[in-house]
């Protein structure tokens, strides 16, 4: 695989990871890693001009306008994001998928509705995006939208640990909350 290919897989991911920072973070330490995360972004996404020509059309768009929402919600401007992401998840788009739950999460741009925060993370998880199951993990580890249950949170975070081959700090912290039986169970 070239690197262009790789970059081209990535620059979703990066879009996903700069929405998270901004929807988590707050002064100057949300800057400065928002930064860095824009300039690895923007670095991925000129390489990847040839590749997306060889995409059908309609694919080679969804960069295009997640890269139209991340500058977006760069401005703050989560009505634009919103705007974008709804019809991109309604088609299938993962990232655009993860993208509104973080927003339904953490009330950006729409009102709050862990539920369906809830919903579209498990539809970005049903593809395989590995921050999906971690938004489920803490989701059922806080009781956001779900009934709060640390053995299904510790199972959210098992896959999300396999998806990310063994990272797990947040298998491990709700480790901390749970009894040796709970565990096995999980």
């Amino acid at each position: 695989r070239s690197c262009t290919n790789i970059a081209m897989q990535a620059l979703p991911y990066f879009l996903g990871v700069i929405c998270y920072v901004l929807c988590t973070m707050r002064g100057v330490m949300k800057r400065t890693i928002t930064s860095a995360l824009l300039a690895i972004t923007l670095t991925l996404g000129c390489g990847g001009v040839a590749v997306a020509q060889e995409q059908k059309p309609a694919q080679a768009k969804a960069p295009d306008l997640l890269q139209a929402a991340d500058a977006a919600v760069l401005r703050e401007d989560w009505a634009t994001a919103i705007k974008i992401w709804k019809p991109l998840a309604a088609q299938g788009n993962q990232y655009a998928q993860l993208s509104l739950a973080y927003a339904y999460r953490d009330a950006h741009g729409v009102p709050q509705d862990y539920k369906e925060s809830i919903r579209l993370a498990r539809l970005s998880a049903a593809q395989g995006n590995a921050n999906a199951l971690g938004v489920l993990g803490i989701a059922y580890e806080k009781g956001l939208g779900v009934s709060q249950d640390y053995v299904v949170a510790h199972m959210w975070f098992n896959l999300y640990a396999a998806a990310l081959n063994g990272f797990a700090p947040d298998r491990k912290r709700i480790e901390a909350k749970m009894t040796r039986a709970q565990i096995a169970e999980a």
